[in-house]
């Protein structure tokens, strides 16, 4: 069997590097032929985090699943695809931010950029236009935070802004967060990080088919690699891709 490994060169600052390596170096023993490449952004799809051999071992059994995508066009009429999360408004600052570190690694990384974002924090006008899982549309017109659009649960070094995203259901999960005083939201960043902030009245969660964000001087980030400025299109794409994975 021959073999694509995708790894992404900005992950972690790198920190995928030596990991690819072992994952690769269990199939070779395996008797396959290993290509590895660098690739722009990575899934979480069901593999515990660097598990270079639990990775392989799945590939090896030949274990798949299929996923969904999602569907991103621009202004311009351009698309891409991604696999996890969208960000716009607060979050995609953050990741401006995040990049341009160059220390500390990982997720303490985007946790202090976060913190410091904090300190210029404000609402920021959107529309955003949904199509629900119904097929019913709908208009959200005013001041976010942020909107998030989520095919799977996770970014930032593992953070479950979208915590009910299902990346085989057919969905996407917006997550619209309303402006509030600093300190409130601040106070509520820890539920974040357990993924339970879904009961914060600032909150929102919407099942959707297909989204559009537009918001002046707004850039997205999809799997943490910057998309472009709003206004920008979002839909799923069903059963798109077969994957190895638990």
């Amino acid at each position: 069997m021959d073999v694509v490994l995708l790894t992404n060169p900005a992950a972690r600052s790198g920190a995928h590097t030596g990991a690819a390596m072992r994952a690769a170096a269990r199939l070779r023993e395996a008797g396959m032929r290993v290509a590895v490449i660098s690739g722009g952004s990575a899934a979480s799809l069901g593999l515990r985090d660097l598990d270079a051999h639990g990775a392989a071992a799945a590939i090896v059994r030949g274990a798949t699943r299929v996923i969904d995508l999602a569907r991103i066009t621009r202004a311009d009429g351009t698309t891409t695809l991604y696999g996890t999360v969208l960000a716009s408004g607060f979050d995609s600052r953050v990741n401006d931010r995040a990049n341009r570190m160059r220390w500390p690694r990982g997720r303490l990384r985007y946790t202090i950029a976060l913190l410091v974002e904090f300190l210029t924090l404000r609402g920021m006008p959107f529309q955003v236009d949904l199509v629900s899982a119904d097929g019913t549309t709908e208009r959200i017109d005013g001041d976010l935070v942020m909107a998030t659009v989520g095919n799977g649960r996770t970014y930032g070094g593992g953070i479950p802004i979208c915590p009910d995203a299902d990346l085989a259901d057919g969905l996407l999960d917006l997550t619209l967060v309303r402006p509030a005083g600093r300190l409130r939201l601040l106070r509520l960043l820890p539920r974040v990080y357990r993924g339970t902030h879904t009961a914060i009245a600032e909150v929102e969660i919407r099942r959707v088919r297909a989204v559009e964000l537009s918001s002046p001087g707004v850039t997205a980030y999809a799997d943490g690699d910057p998309i472009g400025a709003l206004p920008l299109r979002v839909e799923v794409v069903p059963a798109a891709l077969r994957v190895f994975g638990a």
